[in-house]
């Protein structure tokens, strides 16, 4: 009887005390990587980057302010004018005159959105929780995409009826019902979103910020003042299908030498898809 008691205190005083039963011991959930949840991660990261805010937030000025500014310039001269000069101004084309400036906010911004993750290298991070890589790269776009359309397209409809509203003053105005009023508001929200993703591309190509801005900044404003240099026989045939003059197609008006809105839209995206897919390429065979 006594020995019976000891061995039970002796197996009682061996087993570690709080000690949690095996069956209680359960494995922390393992949560799958997926698109959704990689376009969501990605989301967080761009709003809560304050750089973003700001890029975005002068794009959307320049874009309404510079509009603004050329309609009240015109207006301040208009008593002045030639009768021949005021025939040939546009009062739409007013409105998406801060497109340039717009874009290159914009455009900045997408390449920052990639290439400043392998200056701090913190793509590491983000692939080492998503090894296939890809989704990342789709994420940002889609990120970036939807998030500049919408911004785009509501200081698009902004900058209209504010400058419709300055050009007034002079009976110069357009209405929003009027002939390719629309297609020049959504075109040129488009042509921005579109102008971001070829940047992003870029960035995603070149890994670097500088170098990555100085080609945005070339292939949009510097090559095509360049070739307009060549002889009219050859500069007509060639510029219509640059990236910028292709894109301005989805929203000027009456320009003289230009694809049509659709076919600009067709070569600009075209030029996406092919630096997307370059991009992409690389992401997947090229090491961090």
């Amino acid at each position: 009887m006594s020995t019976s008691t000891t061995t039970q205190d002796t197996s009682q005083a061996t087993e570690p005390t709080g000690a949690a039963p095996t069956s209680s011991i359960s494995k922390a959930p393992q949560i799958r990587v997926t698109q959704a949840r990689v376009i969501h991660s990605e989301w967080i990261k761009f709003r809560t980057v304050r750089s973003t805010v700001w890029t975005l937030f002068t794009a959307v000025f320049l874009l309404i302010g510079i509009s603004a500014l050329i309609a009240a310039v015109t207006m301040n001269q208009w008593d002045t004018m030639d009768p021949d000069v005021q025939a040939t101004l546009d009062p739409i084309g007013a409105a998406t005159s801060g497109s340039t400036f717009a874009q290159l906010a914009l455009s900045v911004l997408a390449v920052l959105m990639i290439t400043g993750e392998y200056t701090t290298g913190m793509i590491r991070a983000s692939l080492t929780v998503v090894p296939r890589r890809l989704p990342v790269f789709w994420a940002k776009l889609i990120v970036f995409s939807v998030v500049t359309f919408v911004v785009s397209l509501v200081s698009s409809f902004v900058a209209f009826f504010l400058t419709q509203a300055i050009l007034s003053a002079k009976d110069f105005g357009a209405s929003i019902s009027d002939e390719h009023a629309l297609r020049a508001v959504f075109g040129l929200a488009l042509y921005l979103t579109v102008a971001g993703v070829i940047s992003m591309a870029i960035g995603a190509l070149l890994r670097s910020t500088a170098p990555a801005i100085f080609t945005m900044v070339a292939v949009f404003l510097v090559i095509p003042p360049v070739l307009s240099l060549l002889p009219a026989s050859v500069s007509e045939d060639i510029l219509k299908y640059l990236p910028n003059y292709a894109g301005s197609a989805m929203f000027t008006v009456g320009a003289e030498n230009s694809l049509s809105p659709g076919g600009g839209l067709l070569v600009f995206c075209l030029y996406a898809v092919v630096l997307i897919a370059a991009a992409a390429w690389r992401m997947r065979k090229a090491d961090v």
